[in-house]
């Protein structure tokens, strides 16, 4: 049986004095994964409003960077009080946003079976506890950095699941890693040293082929800072060549580095266009994607 242990993390009211049932929430809970062996800890932001026996919501899946925590998302992106206004002015609908712990897995089967928790145990978690929309044109897949390459993996090798895509100054180096990236020493891509096959062969390029090849395609907004000169680079390319193959897309370089400062200010706009996205069940369907 499931363990569900919660806490509550933040409540932000709509309006003050609003009953605490009206307000949206961020809480933290943890379940028992089969394809990690353990506990799981994940955080979900439910809107103003959610209700349990209501209609299923959209909802977007946010993968945190290389040795961050599921929670920065909140207390360093800012994410409630940024959802909560652009849900209340109607810039995005009600969405529930789950942020699951990474660590420094890089979102991939190797150190632990992280991309097989994610599809195998993570979805079906959420969607039988929640009240989520179960179809690929109402869920999303996101991530920053280290996450970001998660996201654009996911979004490439499951575009069936998801309907939408939001990178933000992704780690997603082509070729191979910098020296200094962090990809070469968390013993993902290589037991011992870092091993460029791995690397190729779990990065986007090797997925390009069969992602062009099938029926779906998955909008994109990609974004960096125009200090963080490699990954701003690596993001405008794979925006070329998405763009280039017919798939929709949104580039968005400004001002800043590789920091919170840079991802909170893109954050508005990154889940405006990718909520975009969301279609009503009977819309869900390759031929009724975004030209």
């Amino acid at each position: 049986m499931r363990a569900f242990l919660h806490s509550a993390l933040l409540v932000l009211c709509a309006a003050a004095g609003a009953p605490t049932a009206l307000a949206s929430t961020v809480v933290s809970r943890s379940f028992h994964s089969s394809a990690l062996g353990r506990d799981w800890a994940y955080t979900i932001y439910l809107p103003t409003g959610y209700r349990a026996d209501a209609a299923r919501i959209p909802v977007l899946y946010l993968l945190h960077g290389n040795n961050g925590d599921a929670n920065d998302w909140i207390t360093q992106g800012r994410l409630q009080t940024t959802a909560d206004t652009l849900i209340e002015h109607k810039d995005m609908p009600p969405v529930a946003i789950v942020m699951p712990q990474g660590g420094t897995d890089w979102y991939v089967d190797r150190k632990e079976k992280m991309e097989t928790a994610f599809f195998d145990d993570l979805l079906p978690e959420i969607e039988t506890h929640y009240a989520v929309s179960t179809q690929r044109g109402a869920r999303m897949i996101g991530g920053v950095s280290m996450g970001g390459f998660g996201a654009l993996r996911y979004a490439m090798t499951q575009p069936e699941r998801f309907c939408g895509a939001l990178l933000l100054s992704p780690a997603i180096y082509a070729n191979e890693p910098p020296r200094g990236s962090a990809a070469r020493r968390v013993g993902v891509f290589g037991e011992r040293q870092f091993d460029p096959r791995v690397w190729h062969e779990l990065n986007y390029p090797a997925q390009w082929e069969r992602y062009l090849s099938g029926p779906y395609r998955v909008p994109m907004f990609i974004a960096a800072g125009d200090d963080d000169l490699t990954i701003q680079a690596e993001a405008s390319s794979l925006y070329t060549h998405l763009r280039m193959a017919g798939n929709p897309a949104a580039l968005r370089i400004i001002d800043g580095g590789h920091t919170w400062d840079v991802w909170r200010a893109l954050l508005p706009a990154a889940l405006k266009y990718t909520l975009a996205c969301v279609k009503p069940p009977a819309d869900d369907h390759p031929s009724n994607q975004r030209p």
